[in-house]
């Protein structure tokens, strides 16, 4: 069990049961204390108790006021009385109300015990079937939403069952780029992991702006507008997918659907155009053919072209590429699968890095321009620069320029050679220079935040939960027990 409540106004008898759960063999991982009913009822209301121990005589408010007090919370804890008093009357009244066991002082050992074992048991029990129950809901939720065609009669069906726990009076449904996080749900928002290689939430209104701050902070996220009824979560991932397709292309990092612009200004993209780009890689004009794709995206990032237009312009490009180059690229259809999967990228400009990056290789395959030494020499200068470096305000366009090196050949070399990308090295030196300072410097927080590249303390303690899996306070905390 996660939390238990000790309510005893006598210390010493107090300590003695919380002696006898802890050494019972039945995990707990919290036990709190109280001396009175008074004070036992503002923990209960600020905290999620699993089991309570309670006197039955105290001072302010006993037992008997509090057990009923209790029936008011939206969870009362299963509770056991003790009382130092063998009389019927009160077992009864503490019975009627809900008590599950009542027993006498002075407390048995073994009692405790098996009444921990059976409370516990009662406990699991109750989880299994509530996230057996969770688990049904979220796949019904991501089912109803996520289907193209649904019959009127499954749809009202669905709609029945999903009502009746649905969480959220007002929401909203957001959809942006998959990071294979596990299924989870949340007080404020649900997560039902992906479609489409799209993340999908559904967030009550009032908890939207925090999330895309928050957890889902420089992402590119389509959001639907704020519906009520749940029939209505068909529509809202529509508009949140829709969304999410400008957020891609504009590169916006949220668009919300009533704030949507209307893209495709009349700019053609033909197949004579892709053709051309195509056919120049394969010549000494391949760097001309970059350039025509590079101007591209960048109408793409103004909304000059439509989204359909886009979507079937870069299939055709990457078909025509392996059409024409079939007996000198090494690679099939399915090795390319990245590409084709465009919304699988967070943005055009994520796409555009590892599209240019293999361009670039495809070039030097086809015309053997591409100088393995020489690339490799600078990647090596680029990294003893970065750790050299890594606590001033550094990017990858800084570090290129640095070793006069292409941005887009930049980015697929350096990972090529390191096997991570630029943000999630430049990370790694940060937060391992940062775990150096927690345990050997009294540095403040914040000092060493700002020491190792972060002007945002928050961002930095974020990042650093997120790779240590504990917050930076207590990585300290436990280097300094360790070092003892």
């Amino acid at each position: 069990m996660h939390t238990l409540l000790i309510v005893e106004d006598e210390k010493l008898i107090r300590q003695g049961i919380k002696t006898m759960i802890q050494r019972s063999g039945v995990p707990v991982e919290h036990i709190l204390e109280c001396n009175n009913g008074l004070d036992a009822m503002e923990v209960l209301k600020a905290n999620h108790v699993d089991v309570m121990f309670t006197d039955i005589r105290m001072p302010k408010m006993d037992g008997i006021e509090l057990v009923n007090a209790i029936q008011q919370l939206p969870e009362p804890p299963l509770t056991v009385a003790v009382s130092g008093y063998d009389d019927f009357s009160y077992a009864v009244e503490m019975l009627r109300k809900g008590v599950r066991e009542y027993i006498l002082k002075p407390v048995d050992r073994d009692q405790i015990k098996s009444i921990l074992e059976k409370l516990n048991a009662e406990l699991e029990e109750k989880q299994a079937s509530n996230d057996k129950n969770k688990t049904i809901f979220l796949q019904q939720l991501k089912y109803y939403m996520t289907q193209p065609e649904m019959e009127s009669g499954e749809a009202m069906a669905i709609e029945a069952t999903l009502a009746e726990q649905f969480p959220f009076e007002m929401y909203h449904v957001c959809v942006l780029s998959a990071t294979g996080a596990q299924t989870r749900a949340e007080k404020e928002y649900i997560f039902l992991g992906e479609d489409r290689k799209q993340e999908i939430y559904v967030v009550s209104q009032d908890y939207l702006e925090t999330l895309l701050k928050e957890e889902l902070m420089d992402r590119f996220v389509g959001v639907s507008e704020a519906f009520r009824s749940v029939n209505q979560l068909r529509n809202a991932f529509k508009q949140a997918w829709h969304s999410r397709k400008e957020a891609f292309w504009t590169c916006r990092s949220a668009v919300y659907y009533s704030q949507k612009k209307e893209t495709g200004s009349g700019l053609e993209l033909t197949t004579n155009m892709l053709e051309q780009i195509a056919q120049q890689l394969g010549t000494e004009k391949y760097a001309d053919g970059l350039k025509a794709l590079q101007r591209i995206f960048q109408n793409a990032r103004l909304g000059s072209y439509g989204k359909t237009v886009l979507e079937n312009g870069m299939e055709y490009l990457l078909e025509e590429i392996l059409r024409t180059y079939r007996k000198v690229i090494p690679a099939e259809k399915s090795d390319m699968k990245t590409f084709f999967e465009i919304y699988g990228f967070d943005s055009l400009n994520d796409m555009e890095d590892e599209l240019m990056g293999w361009l670039e290789q495809v070039c030097d395959t086809i015309n053997s321009h591409f100088d393995d030494h020489k690339n490799e020499q600078k990647i090596k200068q680029a990294i003893a620069y970065i750790q050299k470096n890594y606590h001033t305000d550094l990017n990858m366009a800084v570090v290129s320029n640095e070793i006069s090196m292409n941005y887009s050949l930049f980015s697929f070399m350096f990972k090529q050679y390191t096997g991570s990308n630029f943000v999630n090295y430049l990370k790694e030196i940060r937060i391992g220079e940062a775990k150096k300072l927690l345990g050997d410097t009294d540095m403040k927080i914040v000092e060493i935040s700002q020491a190792v590249g972060y002007e945002n303390e928050k961002h930095f303690m974020k990042t650093f939960k997120s790779m240590c899996g504990v917050s930076a306070t207590e990585y300290r905390r436990n280097v300094q027990q360790g070092s003892k």
